[in-house]
């Protein structure tokens, strides 16, 4: 007989009890506790097994664990006492176990309200699978009806509860479907029913037999239906009226009535206490879509949630066959043929006397013994040693000077090794997997310079380099003292039963605190006991009512803090930089105790973390930069700052630089905004430092424009799209953006910007401290428009991509709107995909000053032919007719005037350079370009 269980508070757990379950306050970093249900206690893993493995104490306890909706959506719900069901289970140490509590389906509760207000007390109505990242609705087991006896019979004396589809629940509560020809069970797939006597058949059973239930919209109708229908028409007795119908009947669970249930404590004790059905330790079931009914009957059916299958073309790949493969293409091969896979060796195949020469060679190809470990740099050198000697090559021929290859699935080389890892990378790398633990895709988008594939290669390399050096220290230093399991020695000392856990064994309660403690959520300062607060709050304590109120329920209300508070705790605040003040950080992925201690991570110093005043999120040193001097805090990608790593500490932004370099205006007024009151700029600093604002661009006047209003602007562009700087296009603005008024602040200054979902019209910085949205959207463009569209792709997605500010106002969640600071898998942010591909100015083809001119004979509706001459076209070298110099940026053509030139009849030459162009002009009165020709000289 197995001896009771106890835990430290005095509470015997049993198997099935639901108890909270939490590691040590140093490895949950400060998250709240789990909740599981027992399912088995089991004894070392080294305990010998059979009988004699039953003397020993339990260390480990296997449980079921349930989710709290905010582990599994960014949803708030302000039901505490609300979990998710799970069918996933992990073995952990016994010692994690913390207290008891209590867990009930929602149709077992009579008093909701009541159950919620007693303490420990929980309930679940769905179940989320961490595996189908997918919930579903829980049903009790007795409400199935639409089973056959022995089905259903089965599922009763196994299950206490059903999970399906909340659109099967209606199909399996209904009363049992027969079909009305061979009244056999009707399941519901195959299953069609007549649209007007509502009967039941099987699609078998019809004459002739359905291949198809009907398209969603159309009804069907059985054969006597249709002929009686026919009959009625053909009366011309009938007449047409609605019917109508009476709401059909259900017989699903009756819907929970409202009010005030009269109070039973006795009721209350026996629904805590019911006993549930479990089949091999589960009492839940999946009888959804996809399941077949008769596999109920098998015990060792599958009960975990499942999805549709992925078989057939549309997920199966058809990989034409490979140039330089001389098959018969009457006869193709089956897939997972010779000519569908890829040889990456065949070492296996070779004489030891080949095998002997590849070794030779191999050492042969270099004299790095770090490359010569490398997994990489061997996996390659075996699949060219592979290649050649199946092209029948001499092995001496290979070499591995190109570091690039062409894999047989891809059009273009790739490189067979990643390139080497910076230290800010690896250090933002492992600093995330501190935090996500091995769930890849969160720390792929902390590291956002690397690719998914790059993180995934480089977390297996990470990881076998640890365990190596585990292995090392393992062999200088020996293995751990190993603590003997204590056996039984009586039958009475095994009838004392094993008390789990010692006094705060997680270790999260303060025994010393300050003089004066202040709880980190109330703001009280008594209370019994303290425990130890979350990271991101004002204080490092709670109160007793508080600290249980997070542990059991995550439940944390803060009490806003005073302005004086945070001045006088600005130092303290500075230390959780990074950190939300609102609340805890996220919950990490949960761990079993065996990974903990199989591959720890490493104890490093987390990345300073900064938070960006765009997105309002925190990233590392780098990814986000810090003015040195005005503290003014953005993504690199959204201001065009390119920063050597070395140097990140000492970025400066473009205003505080241009104080020393004069490069522009001392005046940092943003051209397209309303001026600013002298009055306003002495009393408040101009621009903030504390808003977006702050990120300011010079112009080609040496003025400057404010990055969110020169990149929404659509005819402004930049001569260094990379880096955002100079911004050009001002005067070809159009006169009604100035002109018009601001829907904001109602100045009729600057440039305004329309909204895309309406007719308001204002400034982008009016928009900007207004709130409204930001983004840039993709839009799908026609084959025919390809060619004369330029195509982006941002995650994915390709298209056309465009700037979009809309109010705040509309409804955007239909909408695929990518943020400013929204990056790609290259680290790109949106800002700069959009800016790289539609904002950059054409630098290639004339330099500023001529763009310039052109932007101003726009303005002058002065036309400007272009005409560049083909270097392969030969022609005569232009030279001026005034002072014949062959040399000049732009040759303009003169006309001619009967037969004479206008400006000149003695000269036979057509062309004037610029100079001479702009003096005549400006001393004969002329405009020399009002209708010439300009060709440009290389």
């Amino acid at each position: 007989m197995s001896p009771p269980v106890y835990l430290k508070n005095g509470e015997e757990v049993k198997v099935n009890d639901h108890v909270y379950c939490s590691p040590s306050w140093a490895v949950r970093d400060g998250t709240p506790y789990s909740i599981a249900r027992i399912m088995e206690f089991l004894p070392p893993e080294d305990a010998p097994k059979g009988e004699e493995g039953e003397n020993y104490h339990y260390t480990r306890v296997r449980l079921a664990w349930y989710y709290r909706p905010s582990d599994v959506s960014d949803r708030s719900v302000a039901d505490s006492r609300l979990l998710l069901a799970a069918i996933f289970s992990e073995v952990c140490d016994i010692n994690q176990l913390r207290a008891k509590c209590h867990v009930v389906h929602r149709d077992k509760i009579s008093d909701l309200s009541g159950w919620k207000k007693r303490p420990d007390r929980f309930y679940f109505n769905r179940l989320f699978d961490p595996y189908v990242k997918k919930e579903f609705e829980i049903i009790q087991a007795t409400d199935v009806r639409n089973l056959p006896d022995n089905i259903r019979e089965t599922l009763i004396s196994r299950y206490e509860y059903v999970v399906a589809e909340k659109e099967v629940i209606p199909d399996l509560t209904d009363a049992i479907r027969l079909c009305e020809t061979c009244q056999d069970w009707c399941p519901s797939p195959d299953t069609v029913q007549c649209d007007r006597c509502k009967k039941f058949f099987h699609m078998r059973c019809v004459q002739p037999p359905l291949i198809a239930k009907p398209s969603r919209g159309y009804g069907w109708t059985c054969a006597p239906c249709s002929r009686k229908h026919e009959e009625e028409v053909d009366s011309h007795d009938v007449r047409h009226v609605t019917p109508i119908t009476a709401p059909k009947k259900s017989n699903a669970p009756p819907a929970r009535g409202r009010g005030r249930p009269r109070k039973d404590k006795g009721q209350a004790e026996r629904e805590e206490n019911m006993v549930v059905k479990h089949f091999k330790m589960w009492p839940f079931r999946y009888f959804g879509q996809y399941t077949v009914a008769e596999d109920t009957l098998d015990p060792d059916d599958l009960i975990f949630p499942r999805t549709a299958t992925r078989h057939g073309p549309k997920y199966q790949a058809t990989v034409p066959l490979a140039p330089e493969l001389d098959i018969n293409p009457a006869e193709p091969d089956e897939r997972g043929g010779d000519n569908t896979i890829e040889i990456l060796g065949i070492i296996n195949s070779l004489t030891e006397a080949e095998v002997a020469e590849v070794e030779a060679c191999k050492r042969s190809l270099t004299d790095d013994p770090k490359l010569q470990s490398s997994v990489d740099w061997l996996t390659e050198v075996v699949r060219r040693f592979s290649d050649a000697a199946l092209a029948a090559k001499p092995l001496t021929s290979v070499n591995m000077k190109n570091p690039m290859r062409l894999e047989k699935w891809k059009k273009q080389e790739t490189p067979y090794t990643d390139r080497e890892w910076t230290r800010d990378e690896i250090a933002a790398f492992e600093d995330a997997i501190m935090t996500y633990g091995a769930e890849l895709r969160p720390v792929r988008e902390e590291v956002a310079t690397r690719s998914m594939p790059e993180v995934v290669r480089f977390y297996g390399h990470w990881k076998n380099a640890k365990v190596g050096e585990e292995n090392l220290k393992f062999n200088q230093e020996g293995p751990p003292p190993k603590t003997p399991h204590r056996k039984y020695k009586s039958p009475e000392e095994a009838n004392d039963g094993q008390h789990v856990g010692l006094s705060d064994d997680e270790g999260s309660i303060v025994t010393q605190p300050s003089k004066s403690p202040s709880c980190a959520a109330c703001r009280t300062r008594e209370s019994s006991v303290w425990w130890k607060a979350p990271r991101g709050l004002a204080t490092s304590v709670m109160c007793d009512s508080c600290g249980l109120n997070w542990r059991k329920y995550a439940d944390l209300i803060v009490r806003p803090l005073r302005e004086e508070s945070i001045t006088s705790g600005k130092s303290r605040t500075e230390k959780r930089e990074g950190t939300p003040l609102a609340g805890p950080s996220a919950k990490r992925a949960r761990k079993t105790s065996t990974s903990v201690h199989s591959t720890p991570p490493p104890a490093i110093q987390a990345v300073p973390q900064i938070r960006c005043l765009v997105c309002l999120k925190n990233g590392p040193i780098g990814k986000v930069l810090k003015c040195k001097k005005c503290q003014f805090r953005v993504h690199a990608g959204s201001c065009g700052a390119i920063v050597d790593p070395a140097q990140l500490e000492n970025w400066t932004c473009e205003l505080c630089s241009n104080e020393e370099t004069l490069e522009a205006s001392v005046i940092p007024d943003c051209l397209l905004c309303p001026r600013v009151s002298s009055e306003e700029r002495k009393t408040t600093p101009y621009p903030s430092p504390e808003s977006f604002l702050r990120a300011c661009k010079p112009t080609e006047g040496q003025g400057w424009a404010h990055v969110l209003c020169s990149v929404f602007t659509p005819e402004l562009t930049f001569t260094d799209a990379s880096r955002l700087r100079l911004v050009e296009g001002l005067t070809t603005i159009s006169r009604h953006r100035w002109v018009a008024k601001c829907s904001i602040c109602s100045s009729a200054e600057g440039s305004v910007i329309r909204c895309s979902d309406c007719n308001k019209e204002y400034h982008a910085s009016c928009a900007w401290k207004q709130g409204h949205k930001f983004g840039f959207e993709i839009q799908p463009v026609k084959s025919s428009r390809r060619d004369t569209t330029i195509i982006v792709t941002f995650k994915g997605e390709s298209g056309c991509m465009n700037a979009i500010i809309s109010c705040k106002d509309h409804d955007h969640t239909r909408r695929a709107i990518y943020d400013i600071c929204e990056t790609n898998e290259g680290g790109e942010t949106a800002l700069q995909v959009y800016c790289q591909a539609y904002k950059q100015a054409p630098v290639g083809q004339a330099h500023a000053l001529l763009r310039k001119a052109r932007r101003l004979d726009q303005i002058l509706n002065v036309r400007t032919d272009t005409v560049v001459i083909p270097p392969e076209q030969p022609s005569p070298e232009p030279k001026c007719y005034r002072c014949h110099s062959q040399f000049s940026p732009a040759f303009y053509r003169i006309p001619m005037v009967n037969g004479t030139h206008a400006s000149s009849s003695s000269s036979s030459d057509t062309w004037l350079c610029h100079k001479c162009h702009f003096d005549t002009g400006r001393t004969n009165g002329m405009v020399m370009s009002s209708s010439p020709s300009m060709v440009m000289v290389s």
